[in-house]
């Protein structure tokens, strides 16, 4: 069959490799891919907007879409190609609004006793200042945009003074657009952070699945020993060996199974993936933010242990068969850090030629997942702030660490820069 696969990341070269090994699919265009995807065996890169993309996969007989990032889902493209009687991954608009939106994700959790840190929610600016100025201790708190924000809507500040700064930014300069027209305050956790991706079916008026892949870590500072600004992800690490029995059945118990009563509550179609990014205090789990898709770069870490047919997941979730598919795992670990231009995140340069010594590479047992890279002829070249990660397995997960950075030692661009430290800090 034909895939269609929506989006250009790194998260998405993931994907489309896993697609592809299926013995079910003949073709993956990836729309709009990137300079990885270009390369990737049975892959050819498409630009399609909007629209574009129902109308090219009723005419080239898409038996599969898939959608990688937020923004389509958020915007209603599952149900366009639904409306149009197109097999499509992911949920609808309507529940899409749990991650599009944090105000609403949290009234979620609180409609159905998903466990959470304590918030506030406001759309003034003043409301929000007076709220902060009668918090009489210096504390640390979290401010959250409620839309959007390309994973820079979250702002954690160490004292009062801080969160005003992250609020007069928010709402007042307008940062990130409308995403800060309302936010969150929110209690800060402290513990570790855990990522667990899964898979959905949940349909009105049938029985929902919730099916949990293999946790992950992702290191979101940007400098070793977690310093330095946020970023969209670092490098991730996967299984996570302190995510203990104890804490998975708490998860399970207080965050999966009520989200998914909710879910069935709400009458959402949701047939896609979802992503519960937990802070874990001694072996309790909070629920930080639910994502409506795979995480990047989390995906980069846990579909290479994947020991099943990644399409055949998806048409599970599509035809409700989800509960009954044989969802297995490798044993071992996978580290995948994330190179970056130098600056990033703030200014970087692009355009830097990307040099591969591919018999070592080889050799180092890994995978090149491109994010910010485009291909020129035969050659790629930099094209964003975080550039390919480079995933590779191991017995365990000290294994995978020398894999990865000794994979890295093959390759080379001006101003490459990545952390030293995945999947060895907390």
């Amino acid at each position: 069959m034909k895939v269609l696969l929506i989006g250009g990341g790194g998260r998405e070269h993931a994907i489309a490799w896993k697609l592809a090994e299926s013995e079910l699919v003949e073709k993956v265009f990836v729309a709009p891919g990137n300079g990885g995807t270009a390369l990737e065996a049975k892959c050819e890169n498409r630009a399609l907007m909007g629209e574009e993309a129902v109308a090219f996969a009723q005419a080239e007989g898409i038996a599969l879409t898939v959608v990688g990032p937020e923004a389509p889902l958020a915007e209603g493209i599952v149900d366009q190609f639904r409306k149009a009687g197109l097999a499509i991954v992911g949920p609808d608009r309507n529940a899409a609004r749990l991650e599009a939106s944090k105000v609403f994700s949290k009234d979620f959790m609180s409609r159905y006793g998903v466990r959470t840190a304590k918030s506030r929610a406001f759309s003034e600016y003043r409301e929000a200042l007076v709220y902060l100025e009668a918090l009489a201790l210096e504390q640390r708190l979290v401010i959250k945009a409620d839309g959007l924000a390309a994973g820079k809507g979250v702002l954690i500040a160490e004292t009062i003074g801080e969160a005003k700064d992250a609020l007069f930014s928010l709402m007042r300069e307008r940062t990130l657009g409308d995403a800060g027209k309302a936010v969150l305050i929110e209690e800060f956790l402290d513990g570790r952070e855990v990522s667990v991706l899964a898979a959905v079916s949940v349909r009105p008026g049938v029985r929902g699945v919730i099916r949990p892949f293999v946790a992950a870590r992702d290191h979101k500072r940007r400098f070793d020993g977690n310093a330095g600004p946020n970023t969209g992800g670092m490098g991730a690490i996967a299984p996570v060996m302190d995510f203990s029995p104890a804490a998975q059945a708490d998860f399970i118990r207080h965050i999966l199974e009520p989200t998914l009563r909710g879910m069935e509550a709400e009458g959402f179609d949701y047939r896609g993936f979802i992503f519960f990014g937990l802070m874990i205090h001694r072996e309790t789990c909070y629920l930080l933010e639910y994502n409506v898709r795979l995480g990047d770069p989390e995906t980069q870490a846990v579909l290479p242990l994947m020991d099943a047919d990644f399409a055949r997941l998806c048409l599970a979730m599509l035809d409700g068969s989800l509960a009954k598919f044989p969802l297995a795992w490798k044993r071992g670990a996978v580290c995948a850090p994330v190179v970056v231009a130098d600056g990033y995140p703030g200014a970087y340069c692009k355009g830097n030629r990307i040099s591969i010594d591919r018999a070592r590479f080889a050799h180092a047992n890994a995978r090149l997942f491109v994010a910010g890279a485009e291909l020129r002829g035969t050659e790629l070249y930099t094209a964003g702030g975080r550039v390919f990660a480079v995933s590779a397995y191991g017995q365990d997960a000290f294994t995978a660490r020398e894999q990865a950075y000794s994979a890295l030692e093959a390759l080379r661009f001006d101003g490459m820069a990545f952390r030293k430290d995945i999947g060895s800090v907390l």
